[in-house]
């Protein structure tokens, strides 16, 4: 894939990124947050095969896949609905996800970065990820939306998902 076609795939996954964050924002209530039953899969329709549904389980503090779209069966070759983070990733990638989902739970502020899938033996690519508190209070984050996109070298030939 040539550079201008990474960049473009990039700057899809970014339209893609705040297309998904200002639907979240939309459903916020003043300073509360919104929960699973504020979102509706219509609203995000063009993004759903790269959504997932994280339940955050407490004592002790984990995470597990609710709900996996489809598009993500290509990035991890397999279905990942209804699995911990222990049961999905290696030991490396279990630890940076549960860091990072701490920090979306702890701080109630979504979260984004890039993550490599060298973990998956596909080093030329990475996934563009957000992640979206949502509390059924309003308050207290007990699940999170979650929206990637696969960026990088043959992401779209090779894995099946296109950048959003």
């Amino acid at each position: 894939m040539k550079m201008s076609a990474q960049l473009s795939a990039s700057a899809t996954a970014a339209r893609a990124h705040q297309e998904m964050f200002a639907y979240w924002a939309s459903l916020r209530r003043g300073g509360s947050l919104p929960g699973r039953g504020d979102l509706h899969p219509s609203s995000m329709k063009r993004l759903l095969p790269t959504v997932s549904l994280i339940d955050v389980v407490r004592e002790p503090r984990d995470y597990r896949l609710r709900l996996a779209g489809t598009g993500l069966y290509g990035v991890y070759g397999r279905e990942i609905t209804g699995k911990s983070l222990a049961e999905v990733y290696n030991t490396a990638a279990a630890d940076y996800w549960r860091k990072e989902l701490d920090k979306v739970v702890d701080e109630r502020r979504p979260g984004v970065g890039v993550h490599s899938l060298a973990w998956r033996g596909a080093a030329h690519m990475s996934i563009l990820w957000l992640r979206l508190p949502l509390a059924s209070n309003g308050k207290d984050v007990d699940m999170i939306l979650g929206y990637d996109a696969v960026v990088g070298a043959q992401a779209e030939s090779n894995s099946g998902i296109r950048a959003a």
